[in-house]
């Protein structure tokens, strides 16, 4: 469950930065000069923004709350996090991803990133059940439920998918530091600046009523339509979450209940693309003048669709009704979608051989230092392995004038890649106590490297 706006705006960012290796150099000034053959060493590797997203989110998912980078928990009650169970039912190393309880209409609520160990085969409830089946994007997938004694009470637990370095709308929009973030960009904007631009606002609404026409059609109602409980995993990607939570607290599966309940997420439908438009949760209370901002700002087929949301219940509106007005700019975010995928696409082909140099440095490792191959005891000291050796001093051990070691990157990488490539470049491989000298190229050190690998590898 999300808490209603008492976590801090950046609570599932993570301050820690990881140390920048996989960084490109930075463009150089003169690149307009570049030849129509010539590349930029950036075209070669993933863009550095999508990079650190994935970063952050792998690190973000493997913190637990004793990790070192956990920075945001450190505000914890030290009280409360000792006295956290070991396990709860099937999961173990329970993480707070609050600093304080939170409210899930009205019900007190933590939030934990848990891992669990092991399978069961338990009967859940029966509306958990239907939830399970439910699979789509822009939902936040339930596990399971159940109840547990492990936190000293009668505790209801709700497992879903964890998506790290995510936020809420209510985070990302309507905090006093998403507010104030939002008024300095209208400023640089100019005037004509909207506080969401329509594009944004249609693929936010594209994407809430697809996942209502998956959860209608299921006879369930979603009933967390709210800017506190939709989550933005990733820049305008967004998941409703908590789903399933009331349909347990209030258990009611009767026909009337269910329709009453899928008009009601049409009303709150309508009531967050209003607040979003109008960059005000309140905008509801005052209809006509925030219907007059919409139209003023907004183009009428927006209004239209807000207008219908809001309308009086009815048996003949649904969520079909409400795609078939939306159906030009759905066409318009699966366009952006595909293009989006295709950039993914194409930045994921630049890591097809990115375990090249890994699989240098393997082989380097089988044949360096073997104490014993073919009942010879000094097989990594002769011959072309004495050379291969040598190289790894001229990789790895390298000093500079005072006897300093040189740790660089980029001359180890530089190197591998070279070698890699088997290019004709000679380099000068010299012995620690300086006796040995020998002028070889990368070529025929990967010669070497692979004789002597092969020679290991068919003698496994």
């Amino acid at each position: 469950m999300v808490s209603n706006g008492n976590m801090d705006p950046y609570f599932y960012t993570s301050s820690y930065s990881p140390t920048q290796y996989h960084r490109g150099p930075p463009v150089l000034p003169h690149v307009a000069n570049l030849l129509p053959h010539q590349k930029l060493a950036q075209s070669f590797l993933i863009p550095d923004n999508l990079n650190d997203q994935l970063l952050k989110r792998h690190d973000i998912s493997i913190q637990t709350k004793s990790g070192k980078h956990m920075e945001q928990n450190e505000e914890i009650d030290a009280e409360i996090e000792t006295g956290l169970p070991e396990e709860v039912h099937v999961y173990h190393s329970l993480c707070p991803l609050e600093d304080k309880p939170g409210q899930f209409f009205g019900h007190p609520s933590w939030i934990y990133k848990v891992i669990r160990f092991r399978l069961v085969n338990e009967h859940t409830m029966t509306m958990v059940n239907k939830w399970k089946k439910i699979k789509h994007a822009n939902i936040v997938s339930i596990k399971e439920s159940f109840t547990t004694r492990a936190f000293g009470d009668s505790s209801l637990i709700f497992i879903y998918d964890y998506h790290p370095s995510s936020i809420t709308l209510y985070e990302a929009y309507f905090t006093p530091q998403a507010q104030a973030l939002l008024h300095a960009r209208l400023q640089v904007a100019g005037g004509n600046a909207l506080p969401v631009p329509e594009t944004t606002l249609w693929s936010f609404m594209t994407q809430i009523a697809s996942a209502l026409k998956t959860i209608h059609a299921a006879g369930l109602s979603a009933r967390t339509i709210d800017p506190t409980k939709i989550l933005m995993t990733s820049k305008n990607r967004l998941r409703m979450s908590g789903c399933g939570i009331l349909d347990v607290l209030q258990y009611d599966t009767t026909q009337q209940k269910t329709a009453f309940y899928q008009q009601e997420d049409f009303l709150n439908f309508g009531k967050l693309v209003i607040s979003l438009a109008c960059n005000s949760l309140q905008s509801f209370m005052s209809l006509p003048q925030s219907f007059e901002y919409i139209t003023q700002f907004y183009s009428i087929e927006l209004k239209n669709v807000v207008f219908y949301l809001l309308s009086k219940p009815c048996a003949s509106k649904s969520i079909d009704k409400v795609i078939r007005m939306m159906s030009s700019h759905i066409l318009h975010e699966v366009d952006s979608t595909q293009y989006y995928a295709d950039t993914l696409e194409s930045n994921l082909s630049l890591e097809l051989e990115n375990s090249r140099l890994v699989r240098l440095l393997s082989k380097l490792g089988f044949i360096n230092e073997r104490p014993e191959f073919s009942e010879d005891p000094s097989w990594s000291e002769t011959g072309d392995k004495y050379m291969i050796k040598l190289f790894r001093e001229f990789l790895f051990h390298q000093v500079n004038e005072v006897g300093v070691p040189v740790v660089d990157m980029g001359h180890v990488i530089s190197c591998l890649n070279k070698l890699d490539a088997g290019v004709d470049e000679k380099i000068l491989l010299t012995s620690r106590d300086d006796q040995t000298s020998i002028i070889m190229s990368y070529k025929e050190i990967k010669a070497s490297i692979n004789s002597a690998f092969n020679d290991i590898y068919n003698k496994k």
